[in-house]
């Protein structure tokens, strides 16, 4: 990891000076006497960078080389940062996306100028959506050449102003080193989310005996953290009061890492949780007091339970559409109390009745010590029962129709551990993931929700196995226009040997696009089909993993089983019924307490 120590003498600066505290700084982030006898000073503006990188515990990088990017490649040598060549940058994106979300710190990525800069802009808006923490290091023309149109140039931070948290134009090489640093920080600081720190060639390749310090966020971005103590006492006397409270989980309560006071805040006070697509993992889904995930294609009873909620107690949630369907119907019997360390999120979407800003697992602390007696919510608890009893999820399987996806998520389902990673593209696929795989463990549901960015699962999956524990597996569910989208990325998994399994679920369509024509343009299935995709379990044999095609339910598990048993990257080619649909279904716009079970209901 780091290399920061004690520097040698003659590499010393003036004593006193601003770069001898910086260099002393940086030494302190050394982790014993092997980093600090191996330590060389940053003697260029490239060399600062990398160890800014290393100064804050960064471990892996995934990118694309390039031109302007070069200095900081060729610095990038000497470090034991683990770089990832991608071998794309918007996959390069996806996957720093994904070892962020999986070990919850910033991931980084690096491309180039120009057009490996833009390449970046999909998973740079992906983890903006997403509120995913991640650095985008890029090249840039030198300093003198910016604005003269000069090869592979292009305005960066114009280009990502709207999509970051803050980004940067790094033109002086004695403090580029705080300027990543400060970055980093930034991208995990309060609500989590990308930042970018273009770098001019001029300032990497030049000299500098400047040495970054700690990695720290401006002082400005400080957010709180502790909610105001008699907004609280309102909120906890509301929660007392309530006849049917409901607690909706949503993925700041992961990002926070406050899943363990979340859970016991719900188990104390017997309240019934449904959470948030991007919530997922937060509350295990084999709880009696889980109701799983809200929304369009959520539970009926997940929706039934919001509709029917007198007091919705929202952690972590920023109130998307394809949560609350039309506003104007969304939890129309309820107050709302709405836990969020963004201040901008509060009554953006959904007005907040008590408004708590702070830190996710801070202010449960503070609700829970403010409650005095929970709720008598028995009759509530029963009727949340009787609706996961009316409104299963199941499914058909004749036998003279194609294998159902569904079951192939339950097969993987069960074949693997707990804490298994499950990263998805974007469509049919993704929402049977989402539905049919029993979620216990936060962060083991790795997925692109606001954005909706077809491709991302596979890259996804190279950064959760980069992030993950060595006895973790990672499996990538995924459709076959998805997997399409950026299949390129399995020659990473190949060269890297990474243990990866590679679930498509062919049914050569983009499958929410034509279930959506089928129900709401009459069945003009335009630009839909994808009969032309090549056999995916060939070419994974072409790139070098190993490839199965299932057409059966009798294949099923044992291919499973094989595929999880293979040390190294496999992908296995469901061809599954592709007239089948994902329900429930809340058309858009809709109320959630009329969700479709049938394409005639919409």
């Amino acid at each position: 990891m780091s290399k920061q120590a004690t520097p040698d003498e003659d590499a010393d600066p003036e004593p006193g000076t601003d770069a001898e505290q910086a260099t002393e700084a940086a030494a302190e982030q050394a982790t014993g006497a092997d980093a600090e006898a191996d330590y060389t000073p940053a003697t260029t503006g490239a060399e600062s960078v990398v160890h800014a990188l290393e100064n804050a515990g960064i471990e892996a990088a995934f990118g694309v080389q390039g031109g302007a990017i070069m200095p900081v490649y060729d610095a990038l040598y000497h470090s034991d940062i683990r770089h990832i060549v991608m071998a794309h940058e918007q996959g390069a994106a996806h996957a720093a996306d994904a070892f962020g979300v999986v070990r919850n710190e910033p991931g980084v990525c690096l491309a180039t100028s120009g057009p490996g800069a833009t390449n970046l802009v999909t998973g740079i808006a992906d983890a903006n959506m997403d509120s995913d923490g991640m650095l985008a290091l890029t090249g840039q023309v030198p300093s003198d050449m910016v604005g003269s149109d000069a090869f592979q140039e292009t305005d960066t931070t114009g280009v990502t102003a709207p999509l970051t948290k803050h980004n940067y134009f790094a033109d002086d090489p004695d403090s580029v080193g705080d300027t990543v640093g400060e970055a980093l920080a930034l991208a995990d600081e309060g609500r989590p989310g990308p930042t970018l720190v273009d770098l001019p060639k001029d300032t990497t390749l030049a000299d500098t005996d400047r040495e970054p310090g700690p990695a720290e966020p401006p002082e400005t971005t400080r957010p709180q953290y502790i909610a105001d103590e008699a907004n609280v006492a309102v909120a906890a006397d509301a929660i007392e009061s309530a006849d049917r409270p409901l607690l909706l989980f949503g993925g700041g309560v992961i990002k926070a890492d406050a899943t363990e006071e979340a859970r016991a805040f719900a188990r104390d006070h017997e309240i019934p949780v449904v959470t948030t697509m991007p919530g997922i993992g937060s509350f295990p889904e084999d709880d009696d007091l889980c109701l799983s995930w809200a929304g369009m294609h959520g539970t009926g009873y997940a929706n039934m339970a919001i509709t029917h909620t007198d007091l919705l107690i929202a952690v972590g949630t920023r109130f998307d559409d394809r949560l609350t369907g039309g506003i104007d119907t969304f939890a129309p019997e309820a107050e709302v109390i709405h836990i969020d360390i963004d201040p901008a999120e509060i009554s953006k979407n959904v007005h907040a009745d008590y408004p708590l800003i702070g830190d996710a697992g801070t202010v449960l602390g503070q609700v829970d010590d403010a409650v005095d007696e929970a709720p008598d919510v028995d009759e509530w608890r029963e009727q949340c029962q009787t609706w996961k009893a009316e409104y299963p999820m199941d499914y058909a399987t004749p036998d003279d129709e194609p294998l159902k996806p569904q079951f192939v998520v339950e097969v993987l389902d069960e074949a693997t551990a707990d804490d298994t990673i499950v990263t998805t593209g974007v469509g049919q696929h993704q929402m049977w993931a989402s539905q049919y795989w029993t979620y216990t463990e936060p962060r083991t549901w790795v997925s692109s929700h606001g954005l909706g960015t077809m491709g991302y699962g596979l890259p996804a999956a190279i950064g959760a196995r980069i992030a993950a524990a060595a006895d973790q597996e990672v499996v990538c569910i995924d459709g076959d226009g998805s997997f399409l989208m950026t299949i390129q990325s399995l020659s990473v998994a190949v060269r890297e040997e990474l243990d990866i399994t590679v679930a498509v679920l062919n049914n050569e369509y983009i499958g929410m696009v034509r279930q959506w024509q089928d129900a709401f343009f009459e069945g003009r299935r335009m630009a839909a089909e994808y009969n032309w995709c090549p056999e995916f379990d060939m070419l994974a044999e072409a790139f070098g993993a190993r490839g199965w095609r299932v057409d059966d339910y009798d294949e099923v598990t044992d291919t499973v089983e094989e595929a999880l048993a293979y040390d190294g990257p496999s992908v296995i080619d469901f061809h599954i019924d592709p007239a089948e649909n994902v329900y429930p279904m809340v058309a858009s716009g809709g109320a959630n307490g009329k969700f479709a079970l049938t394409e005639d209901q919409l």
